[in-house]
């Protein structure tokens, strides 16, 4: 991919000017005309014009819907081999079309639709769409059900999340794995120092940062507890956890990510969920941290996940009572978790002296070892209040347990592998997916991301596929560096707190790709050892490559890109999007392309970069929004592909004012 500079760095598209022209042919009767009637044409004008810009953006609408309809009886009867060919020309036809209707609207808009988006009033600084507990408390949520997602039609606000008032860039990593600003997290000092969970009790306020620091005396708990589990499961250390099969982890309630932070040395991969919190939020925090983490509930929907997603599942203190629900909750931890898997469960309710004083306890653990039982784990090891579960990894299991023991297995229409926050279901899933594959046969990682031939087929896809898109992102990669590092050190050479920068190392941390097909970007970035977690995004509207995603060892959700995405706002430090607008156009916009990048700007920190990679009509169009989002936008052309263009826009980072 050759790339080269087509437009300097600018505010936005340039204001769009639009002039009329008087006529000096006017003769001697129209001169001599009343003032009154001077007035009716000056009206009757203005009428005219308003008329032809509806007759002209009308006739635009009919033309798309002919040419779309034209197209297809068209296509019937040309030869195959040119199809491809025609389809192409056809749909830059039809992306002009667009285009010309957004340009049209603009102008007949004016200088209104042209102004900028404003920023949210002060308390909305934690803004997340779809999480709004008063109102769900209202709506008659109860039982932990009021901390659901919930979109409603309308409730999102298109303005322009500011940071708190004292916010502070964070500190490179890795420094900032283990110091945090306390201004940029809202927590209190209570919170920092009650907590029920044990990582969560590993942190220390000093002054204006909370450290996380491996000095800290608390810090071997960690480590200690890591050595336990791998006992546990029959390894000699945490070290060994790849060579049993596990590479990617769900930490269930992750306290502030230090179990995660201590298994990143061993290229282990963890992500936390949490529920919403308003304050003290987990998954706030252990994003500011620089590790993996997303919003996501064990109440009555189903993880955004597909089945056999996760090769361990971590519980310690997570405040999840696996005993309710009739253990619909456990069934979903059997879903997400992978045949050979392991189920790590920390909880006083474990520890059997206090058990048998406490009759209720022990009645409580007893239906959770049970019903673990009926679901066909294996009760590998219990000391203390830890206990490991690995699920079966063999099918027949399930047919030889007692009649009417345990939960039934789900039927084809019930076993979703993709749902999308559906509710919980009461039976066994992931049986009927073709991806039942036990941990311990699969390839280790780094080996696991190249997937062969026979394990891609399960996707419809052949090697040279996955090869050709391993290899252009290896450049596309290489590319971003290029352009990205000369703005990011020229601008930003040593912040302060900050050691000297290692470029191109630390400069970025934390990624969103919101259309990330089969995890290429993610692939590309570790192979050349960029110090980066990416969050895979799938979206509902495009092709279905998330279990690929998944399979290589990275990890993904699936979203729908016009709802808000369950994350706080000053997530990431970049957002890539390659061929979304044009997912999303394809759809015919369900929602508008000011949702999508307001949302973008929500999620990203102060001086956050946006790359967006598209057809060029689109690109023009989307570098509009940019002046309206206060972006600092540079658009890119791309001399191999002169389809497609870049445009790499950075946030600037807006300082709350004291009101």
């Amino acid at each position: 991919m050759v790339i080269k500079m087509s437009r300097p760095l600018h505010r936005g598209a340039p204001a769009i000017r639009v002039t009329s022209s008087s006529n000096d042919l006017l003769d001697s009767q129209v001169k001599e005309q009343t003032e009154k009637e001077e007035l009716d044409r000056n009206q009757s004008s203005h009428s005219r014009h308003r008329l032809t810009m509806l007759l002209l953006k009308s006739s635009l609408v009919v033309i798309v819907i002919l040419a779309l309809t034209g197209s297809f009886w068209w296509t019937l009867s040309i030869s195959t081999s040119s199809r491809g060919h025609i389809y192409h020309s056809s749909r830059r036809l039809q992306e002009q079309l667009v285009s010309d209707l957004w340009d049209i609207g603009e102008l007949s808009f004016g200088t209104s639709r042209m102004k900028e988006i404003e920023f949210c009033p002060g308390e909305l600084e934690n803004y997340i769409p779809c999480f709004n507990v008063s109102e769900n408390l209202d709506s008659g949520f109860s039982d932990g059900n009021e901390y659901d997602r919930v979109c409603r039609q309308g409730s999102r606000q298109n303005c322009l999340v500011l940071p708190p008032m004292n916010y502070k860039i964070p500190l490179r990593w890795p420094t900032g794995r283990d110091i945090i600003w306390v201004a940029n997290v809202k927590i209190t000092g209570q919170e920092v120092f009650t907590s029920g969970s044990l990582t969560k009790r590993m942190m220390m306020l000093e002054e204006e940062q909370i450290s996380f620091r491996s000095a800290s005396l608390m810090f071997d708990g960690v480590e200690d507890y890591s050595h336990q589990i791998a006992e546990m499961i029959g390894l000699r250390n945490e070290s060994n956890f790849i060579q049993a099969g596990i590479r990617t982890i769900l930490d269930i309630g992750c306290g502030y990510g230090s179990f995660g932070a201590h298994l990143f040395s061993e290229q282990i991969l963890t992500i936390c969920i949490a529920n919403y919190e308003s304050s003290g939020s987990q998954v706030q925090l252990t994003l500011e941290r620089g590790l993996p983490a997303m919003i996501g509930s064990f109440s009555s929907k189903q993880l955004p996940y597909p089945s056999l997603s996760f090769d361990l599942l971590h519980c310690a203190r997570c405040g999840i009572d696996w005993d309710k629900k009739d253990g619909t909750f456990l069934i979903e931890v059997d879903r997400v978790l992978r045949p050979g898997g392991y189920f790590v469960w920390t909880s006083p309710l474990i520890n059997v002296q206090s058990s048998l004083r406490n009759k209720e306890k022990q009645k409580r653990w007893n239906f959770v070892r049970d019903f673990a039982e009926n679901l066909c784990w294996e009760l590998m090891s219990q000391q203390d209040e830890t206990v490991v579960w690995k699920k079966t990894s063999k099918k027949t299991c399930y047919n030889s347990r007692k009649s009417g023991s345990g939960p039934s297995i789900c039927s084809k229409v019930q076993d979703v592998e993709f749902p999308y926050y559906r509710p919980l279901q009461n039976c066994i899933g992931g049986m009927h997916s073709r991806r039942w594959v036990p941990i311990e046969e699969r390839a280790t990682w780094p080996s696991r991301s190249n997937l062969n031939r026979s394990e891609l087929a399960l996707y419809g896809l052949h090697l040279d596929e996955l090869n050709e898109d391993t290899a252009n992102y290896r450049i596309i990669v290489r590319n971003y560096w290029s352009l990205l590092s000369p703005l990011i050190f020229s601008d930003h050479p040593k912040r302060p707190g900050d050691e000297d920068p290692s470029p191109p190392y630390n400069m970025l941390r934390n990624v969103l790709d919101m259309n990330a097909r089969y995890g290429g970007l993610n692939a590309a970035l570790l192979e050349a050892r960029k110090s980066v977690w990416v969050m895979n995004v799938v979206p509902t509207t495009g092709p279905k490559y998330l279990p690929l995603i998944l399979d290589r060892g990275y990890f993904g959700v699936l979203h729908d890109w016009c709802e808000a995405f369950p994350t706080y706002p000053r997530t990431y430090d970049m957002v890539h999007a390659e061929g979304l607008l044009s997912l999303e156009s394809s759809q015919h916009w369900r929602c508008t392309m000011v949702d999508i990048f307001t949302e973008i700007d929500r999620m990203l920190r102060p001086e956050g970069w946006i790359i967006i990679r598209d057809t060029a009509l689109l690109i023009d169009s989307a570098r509009v929004l940019t002046r309206r989002l206060k972006w600092e936008a540079r658009v890119i052309e791309i001399e191999s592909n002169n389809d497609e263009r870049l445009l790499i826009c950075q946030k600037p980072f807006f300082k709350r004012q004291p009101s």
